[in-house]
């Protein structure tokens, strides 16, 4: 096997002794690879992201669900948060009890609202009118409220989970309707949670919506715990050097919020983050089998089979992830090119990496795409007919396991029903 393109796998032994292209043939491609062991550390950067003494990392389960990787989260200590009753039903499998379960509800029917009030999960509702459902469903239960602190933050407008131009959260002006509702259903409210967006790679945004959520927590007494949400960024492009968000700065930062909240509400409450992406981006990659190589007026193409029905994230947000190259032959790269890698679905759009320095890519290579733990496999669909990939798990002593089956033709059809009868 000749490493072509490997500086960021290289740099964290990614694969350890294992050899891509063999995972590749073992296994098919498409696939999913994850490492335990950056999973792991990765959970433990952010256990011990403050020194407050009552602090819970909820690791955001819509960011990766897979049955394996979550039970390697709780496994860490970590609970988790939840976004429908499937979720709920997973991390129930996972072993994650319902008091380690925080159900973060937006716009949900009577019927999923029951089901977490049913498994014992606390909610968070986001509107006054699902308050109102709440009550309804469940009088004298406890429950949490999302706010919308003002202020919003991420990569892209379409993960940007606050502020004036978001669907998420109760504004604070309503306040006075909230206490009314929770007086009405004689619900107690024993915590407040915001989510500002997704991916922020500075922690100034992030800090200044902690003093707007503590400003609405003194409004209400007795809080259990407050959620302070994600969105905690990771860098993309490492091959190009960009720096890892500061933890320890932004650390000390919510540190100092924390400890002043506490000593002007009379109690230290239970402070939880809620981040998805830092603890699961950077420990997958999806190999790619490159099938074609061409060339298109000006521009130059490297067909895969990754498409966006395998990884979504570029067609969705214009996203970026690092492409690094493996390869079976002896035969050498001579030069880099600028390419477009793109993917096998009957769509332009189909691009995984547009002009693109990369050397010299032949047909049969092995492509590897960095950071795809998060809003990878769990965004991924049946378009055009095509099977879902199987996810391998790198166990921390070099074992490779398979942690899911990839589809199967009969699986495209299995909910399907025929007029033929």
């Amino acid at each position: 096997m000749q490493k072509v393109y490997t500086k960021v796998t290289d740099s964290l032994n990614y694969f350890q002794n294992v050899d891509p292209t063999k995972l590749a043939e073992e296994y098919g491609t498409p696939l999913y690879v994850y490492n335990e062991k950056i999973l792991r550390q990765r959970c433990r950067d952010l256990k011990g992201l403050v020194k407050y003494p009552k602090f819970v990392v909820d690791y955001s389960a819509k960011a990766n669900s897979n049955l394996a990787f979550l039970e390697i989260v709780k496994s860490e200590g970590l609970e988790v948060d939840a976004m429908s009753p499937g979720e709920i039903y997973l991390e129930r499998m996972a072993g994650f009890e319902p008091k380690e379960i925080f159900y973060i509800c937006n716009n949900v029917s009577k019927e999923e609202m029951q089901y977490a009030i049913d498994a014992g999960v606390i909610a968070s509702v986001d509107s006054l009118s699902q308050l109102e459902q709440y009550g309804e469903l469940n009088k004298g239960g406890e429950v949490a409220i999302r706010f919308n602190p003002g202020v919003g933050a991420g990569h892209h407008e379409k993960v940007i989970t606050a502020g004036k131009k978001t669907k998420f959260g109760v504004d604070p002006e309503f306040i006075p309707q909230v206490k009314e509702i929770l007086a009405k259903y004689n619900l107690k409210l024993i915590g407040i949670n915001q989510h500002i967006g997704s991916l922020f790679m500075e922690g100034e945004a992030f800090v200044k919506s902690i003093d707007s959520l503590l400003n609405i927590a003194k409004q209400f007494d007795d809080l259990q715990f407050i959620d302070m949400g994600g969105g905690f960024g990771i860098p993309y492009k490492k091959e190009e050097g960009q720096a890892a968000l500061d933890l320890e700065d932004l650390g000390k930062h919510i540190d100092e919020a924390l400890l002043k909240f506490a000593e002007e509400y009379g109690k230290q409450v239970t402070f939880r983050i809620e981040p998805g992406r830092y603890i699961s981006a950077e420990c997958s990659t999806i190999l790619g089998t490159v099938h074609t190589v061409k060339n298109n007026h000006d521009k130059k193409f490297v067909g895969c089979d990754i498409g966006f029905n395998v990884l979504q994230r570029p067609i969705m947000y214009d996203s970026y992830h690092g492409i690094e190259v493996f390869r079976k032959s002896e035969v050498e790269s001579k030069k880099t090119e600028t390419v477009t890698v793109v993917g096998n679905i009957c769509e332009s759009g189909d691009i995984l990496a547009k002009d693109r320095v990369l050397p010299e890519i032949f047909e049969g290579d092995t492509l590897c795409v960095l950071d795809a733990g998060a809003y990878g496999h769990v965004m991924s669909s049946n378009y055009n007919s095509r099977l879902r990939p199987a996810e391998v798990l790198i166990r921390e002593n070099g074992d490779v396991v398979l942690i899911r089956e990839r589809d199967t033709l009969e699986d495209i059809s299995r909910h399907q029903i025929s007029l033929k009868k």
